[in-house]
């Protein structure tokens, strides 16, 4: 029985081309600064996001936390929507590694309002944290794949400059708002001092991510990420994995985005499931199990057995996301199986 698996945009394998490019790829060693693949990859970053400079790491939690160490001091505060992940998944990095407190603000579906944010700075005396940063994740994870809405985003960046305030920008799927509303990269991340992107989700890399911003800042990055342990050696053979993605599938996103779509429209015909959200933008979707059905849990459990993988994420919500390696035939098969699981019996 062949498995498919919609639990996750990171379970995607490298294609055979992406594996020749790193097979092939060109290393040295990057703590000292000479892999020519990663400095390759840096530059293309910056260069896609407009920004000086961009730093190489191994891991989306990690671009973030070192974005909130070169913005921040101890005892200093960020603002953040309260379902975001670096807030909801990064297990409070920002806290236990860099003393940092995060306020939260309620978003729907991941998205804050401008005007929310109003009253949001601590007075400034000794009583407070001193509010420092801004964080936004877009798309939203939690949110159900949502795209802040660019006015938003450049109107809660505005709000934040006036303030004296950094932003920093979870942007690890990134890529897939960019596709889906035509808005380059570099458009989005202009907004923020710091960008953190991500290759190993639906660009369909192995390993890695990118925190960029200024020269000043991604120097300083560069220290952080060594103390975290993120320095590797001869990086060059997974950069190339990265800079194979960002050349051949990010246009290739929006196949991932229709395919969930048409995942959702099915989902829509299958009595005892409703989305939660209902509106679908990327490659994301939720949905609730009527009572009726079992939890999430025993669902999942028998989706399995069908060969169906797709993740619980709460007592009666399930999480699927379209990615590289499943195509509309596997979306049609999901769909099949899902009507199966969910029969009466």
């Amino acid at each position: 029985m062949r498995i498919i698996d919609f639990r996750s945009d990171t379970v995607t394998r490298p294609t055979p081309e992406m594996r020749q490019a790193m097979a092939a790829a060109r290393v040295g060693d990057d703590v000292l600064g000479d892999d020519p693949t990663v400095l390759e990859l840096q530059q293309r970053v910056a260069d896609l996001l407009g920004k000086e400079a961009a730093l190489y790491v191994p891991s989306g939690t990690m671009s973030n936390l070192i974005g909130v160490r070169v913005h921040c001091r101890p005892g200093d505060e960020l603002l953040c929507e309260a379902g975001c992940h670096l807030y909801h998944y990064e297990q409070s990095g920002y806290a236990q590694i860099c003393g940092v407190a995060a306020r939260t603000l309620e978003g729907r579906c991941g998205v804050l309002r401008p005007e929310q944010f109003e009253a949001m700075v601590r007075p400034g005396d000794a009583h407070y944290a001193r509010t420092r940063l801004v964080t936004l994740e877009n798309t939203h994870n939690r949110g159900g794949g949502r795209v802040q809405p660019y006015e938003y985003v450049e109107a809660i960046a505005r709000w934040a400059r006036g303030h004296g305030l950094r932003t920093h920008l979870d942007g690890a799927r990134l890529w897939n708002a960019a596709v889906a509303t035509g808005i380059a990269p570099g458009e989005w991340a202009r907004h923020f001092d710091t960008v953190s992107v991500c290759f190993s989700k639906g660009l369909g890399a192995p390993v890695g991510s990118a925190l960029a911003g200024p020269r000043e800042l991604i120097a300083e990055g560069l220290r952080h990420r060594k103390v975290l342990g993120g320095g590797m050696r001869q990086a060059g053979v997974v950069a190339a994995g990265a800079l194979y993605a960002l050349e051949h599938h990010r246009d290739r996103l929006a196949d991932d985005h229709a395919n969930a779509r048409r995942l959702a429209d099915g989902i829509r015909q299958i009595d005892g499931l409703a989305l939660a959200p209902e509106e679908i933008e990327t490659n994301m979707l939720f949905f609730r199990i009527d009572a009726a059905l079992g939890t999430a849990a025993a669902l999942v459990d028998r989706l399995q057995q069908r060969g169906l993988l797709v993740l619980a994420t709460g007592p009666q919500t399930i999480r699927m996301v379209t990615h590289l390696d499943v195509d509309a035939a596997d979306t049609d098969r999901a769909l099949t199986i899902l009507a199966e699981a969910a029969a009466p019996t």
